[in-house]
């Protein structure tokens, strides 16, 4: 008899499955790696922009996750979302309108996430920590728009990899300071009560400002990398290797 397929991750993480069913899932997880790694291996350098689904082309945040795909694009960036609506495709919106690159990393969920238009590539993964580790692995940068609990996942588990080391000289820009003072305040009471030490507030840049935002990024890559404000890469590119 043939073995049952995990069609869902809840099957996966409701305990212990059949091993050979378990032993199935690691080669999809793997192959699912393969996939991003084929796709994203000649992006060039990127930064991801989270922040929720829910705002439309009129909300503020909306114009302004425009604004900052824009300023990073010219920075010679490629941008990269999660594919879907709000801010996920104003980022990429933005960095059309004058010539930049841009990445949708999807997710399958139970109501279909379609991707937005504004995309080069777009990437559709079954597993959220797969996607999380190709949003990390090819992102210099994150900037961290107002948005719900998938936006504060990818900004706490990232500042965990840059307080451990794992990944280093990472700048975090988070946008919209009014939206996210309860988290600033949340963060100095964790210092208060050594949860936390006082120097990994400097770990993330609070602002309301896309030009501070975009200078703060090109100052901490420029010096790693030197790869700012280079020209676009070409679109063959951007494709399979």
């Amino acid at each position: 008899m043939a073995p049952p397929v995990i069609e869902d991750d809840h099957f996966f993480l409701e305990g212990p499955a059949r091993r050979d069913v378990e032993f199935l899932y690691v080669f999809r997880v793997a192959a699912q790696f393969i996939k991003g790694f084929r796709k994203l291996h000649f992006v060039g350098p990127c930064v991801t922009v989270f922040g929720s689904a829910r705002f439309d082309e009129n909300h503020l945040y909306y114009k302004k996750g425009m604004e900052m795909g824009a300023a990073l694009s010219k920075l010679g960036f490629t941008i990269m979302t999660g594919g879907g609506p709000g801010i996920m495709e104003a980022a990429p919106r933005g960095a059309k309108s004058v010539g930049g690159k841009t990445i949708g990393c999807n997710i399958i969920l139970p109501e279909e996430q379609a991707s937005n238009p504004y995309l080069d590539i777009v990437i559709t993964f079954r597993h959220f920590f797969v996607r999380k580790v190709l949003l990390v692995k090819y992102s210099y940068a994150f900037v961290v728009m107002p948005g719900g609990a998938g936006t504060l996942d990818e900004l706490f588990e990232t500042l965990t990899l840059i307080q451990t080391g794992k990944i280093k000289e990472f700048p975090v820009v988070v946008f919209g300071k009014e939206y996210w003072k309860p988290l600033m305040e949340m963060l100095r009471m964790m210092v208060q009560q050594k949860t936390i030490s006082e120097a990994d507030l400097n770990l993330i840049l609070f602002t309301d400002s896309v030009e501070e935002a975009s200078a703060h990024i090109e100052s901490i890559t420029g010096q790693k990398f030197g790869l700012v404000r280079k020209p676009i890469q070409p679109f063959w590119l951007f494709g399979e290797s």
